[in-house]
């Protein structure tokens, strides 16, 4: 599934392409059900929660790696080193999209998790 994200307050840096001058990017996104269903079938799918330390010292998606949003730019080669598509997640889906329209227009296989943890512990789905 492809959803809009406004572009306003977008990632970027030196040596970095910025994000497009349009309103909105369309991202790729998927929700936690679907997620849910892709780590039971396999526990090694790549999933990169951007919310900061914090957040997810108080519980996230089981497996789950922590790059913050605002550590994202010096980070993103991290991503980078994972196979297959990224699975980005933050509380309630809003900075996983800004971080999923970035790395997208960096060049990564990334999707966003709509609904974010939130919705992950509002299903009843474990958290680590």
């Amino acid at each position: 599934m492809l959803a809009a994200v406004p572009a306003d307050g977008m990632l970027g840096g030196r040596g970095y392409r910025a994000a497009p001058s349009s309103k909105e990017l369309t991202v790729h996104e998927i929700d936690i059900t679907h997620l849910h269903a892709l780590l039971r079938q396999d526990p090694a799918t790549p999933v990169v929660d951007v919310r900061e330390d914090v957040e997810y010292a108080d519980g996230h998606v089981p497996g789950a790696i922590s790059v913050p949003l605002s550590e994202l730019v010096a980070r993103h080669a991290e991503i980078g080193a994972l196979t297959g598509p990224v699975y980005l997640v933050c509380e309630v889906g809003g900075r996983s999209g800004q971080a999923a329209a970035w790395l997208e227009g960096q060049g990564y296989d990334v999707r966003n998790v709509a609904g974010g943890t939130r919705a992950w512990r509002e299903a009843g789905l474990p958290v680590e």
